[in-house]
């Protein structure tokens, strides 16, 4: 199915950061969309549906999912550090609320299952988050082999932009330096990331609807790879203030260094935006929008 056919979508966590931005891209490109999360989108739009709901309740996701042409899922725990702590809360979250969307949706007729992965399945670092992540995989194509369920894996690279939670990376880099002038950053600086736009990463999770994406997995990446070192002092820089950054002498056990390529799982395309928000733009409305809820907080 060519992705100009497919009417109707449900995005499954589309309250959140990652979420409410394909909400508003399968919106914007003429989709009848709902929105299913346990909490109302403070971004919802007139022309959106907002469904409240459980995503472990299967009863209210088939209400939800009922006549839907396709389906993406990006709700469970996406913090890292949460999930370290709480491992059965991860499981139940990410795991098991893949399996009950599996479940939900292997005899309806929908054309394509769009699950929100991660760059850390390829690696052994992210703890029980990339082992719930990398379990959920292997379930989608266990499920595609048994019922015929049509699948994207989405694995994301380093995301930032506006809603991000309060652990995104690059907006607590941004935060922290904004409000205290200085950073403590937990590594080297030498760890290379290639950050993606919200933005350009929303646009390209609409993309690969495309027929000849059908069954694959897809790495979303930005086009610039930079050092951690880099992209702080580019804050500073942008800033307008004197670097003052606390490098830790070494990587967190639980992040990627230079590369997560270690593991392999399920072989992924690669894309990246052909026009992209640049990161020094980018970090600039970070920063002017971090700067304004410092004001109106005031």
């Amino acid at each position: 199915m060519q992705k100009d056919e497919i009417k109707k979508a449900v995005v499954i966590g589309g309250s959140g950061f990652m979420g409410s931005h394909v909400a508003d891209e399968l919106s914007n490109r003429g989709y009848g969309v709902t929105i299913y999360d346990k909490k109302e989108s403070p971004w919802l739009r007139e022309d959106q549906t907002m469904f409240l709901g459980d995503v472990l309740d299967l009863e209210q996701l088939r209400q939800a999912i009922d006549d839907s042409d396709c389906v993406f899922h990006f709700a469970g725990e996406a913090d890292i550090e949460a999930s370290r702590k709480n491992p059965y809360g991860s499981i139940e979250s990410n795991i098991m609320s893949t399996l009950g969307i599996l479940e939900s949706i292997k005899d309806s007729k929908i054309n394509r299952f769009v699950y929100a992965s991660t760059m850390y399945v390829y690696s052994p670092f992210g703890s029980f988050y990339r082992a719930s992540k990398q379990a959920s995989e292997i379930l989608i194509e266990a499920y595609n082999e048994e019922y015929d369920i049509n699948f994207n894996l989405l694995r994301f690279g380093s995301l930032y932009g506006p809603r991000a939670q309060a652990w995104n990376g690059l907006k607590k880099y941004v935060q922290e330096i904004v409000t205290e002038g200085q950073l403590n950053y937990p590594g080297n600086g030498n760890e290379l990331r290639e950050y993606i736009h919200v933005y350009d990463a929303a646009r390209l999770s609409v993309d690969i609807l495309d027929e000849k994406y059908i069954n694959q997995a897809i790495t979303l990446t930005g086009n610039q790879s930079m050092t951690s070192k880099e992209i702080v002092n580019m804050i500073f820089e942008i800033s307008g203030m004197k670097a003052n950054i606390n490098f830790e002498s070494e990587m967190s056990n639980y992040h990627y260094s230079l590369t997560p390529y270690r593991y392999t799982p399920k072989k992924a395309k690669k894309l990246v935006p052909n026009e992209y928000i640049d990161i020094g733009q980018g970090i600039l409305n970070l920063i002017e929008e971090t700067k304004l809820n410092i004001d109106n907080e005031e």
